[in-house]
C-alpha cells in the first residue's frame, strides 16, 4: 500500500501561498481556505483572551491563529492556551504538547467546529476545547477527551456564566464575548 496520495496532499498544502489574513487548514484531508473572520469573530477571540490573561490562576501562554499537527490534519485554533513557554520554541506547525485549551468561534462551516474539531481535539488529548457557538448562542466547554471524543459538556447560554477548571480557575463571563 502507498502513501503517496496522502503525501502528496500534504506537500501540496504545506506549499499553499494563502493570501494574508486568509487560514489554511487540511481537515480530514482536504484543504480548507477560510477568509479573514468578521469584527463579531475577532472581538469574541480577543476578549476570551483578555478574559484569561486578567483571571487565570496560573501563567498561561496564549497562541492566535497557532497551527497545530493533530490526527487527520492539521488545524488552527481561533485561540490556543498553552502552559507558560510551550509554543515559543515551536514553528508554524507543532504537535499539541503543553496545549491546555483551544477555543473555536463558529463562522462559514459551524458543523466543522461543532463536530469535526472536537473529536480531532480529543483524540489529540487536549484536555478542554471551549466553543463559542453563535448560531445557536451557546458557549459549550468540552473536556476529559477519551476515545476520540471529550466526556464531558458544560452548555451554556451566552450571557451565563461558565466555570473554567483549573490551571484556569476562574468563571468566564459569557456576555463580554459578543455584543
Amino acid at each position: 500500500m502507498s502513501c503517496a496520495p496522502e503525501h502528496d496532499l500534504l506537500e501540496a498544502f504545506l506549499a499553499l501561498d494563502t493570501p494574508p489574513g486568509f487560514k489554511a487548514e487540511l481537515i480530514e484531508g482536504e484543504i480548507v481556505v477560510a477568509p479573514p473572520p468578521d469584527g463579531e469573530h475577532e472581538t469574541a477571540v480577543g476578549r476570551l483572551a483578555r478574559q484569561v490573561a486578567r483571571q487565570a490562576s496560573g501563567e498561561i501562554d496564549f497562541a492566535p491563529g497557532k497551527g497545530l499537527i493533530v490526527p487527520s490534519g492539521r488545524f488552527i485554533p481561533d485561540a490556543t492556551f498553552a502552559v507558560w513557554g510551550a509554543m515559543s520554541k515551536c514553528g508554524s506547525w507543532s504537535e499539541p504538547d503543553g496545549v491546555l485549551m483551544v477555543a473555536e468561534v463558529t463562522s462559514s462551516r459551524p458543523d466543522k467546529d461543532r463536530v469535526t474539531k472536537r473529536k480531532v481535539y480529543a483524540a489529540a488529548g487536549i484536555p478542554l476545547f471551549l466553543l463559542i457557538d453563535r448560531d445557536k448562542n451557546q458557549v459549550v466547554l468540552f473536556g476529559e477527551p477519551r476515545d476520540g471524543d471529550y466526556l464531558a459538556t458544560t452548555a451554556v447560554p451566552i450571557g451565563s456564566p461558565l466555570d473554567l477548571p483549573e490551571p484556569f480557575g476562574f468563571t468566564l463571563d459569557t456576555a463580554a464575548l459578543v455584543e
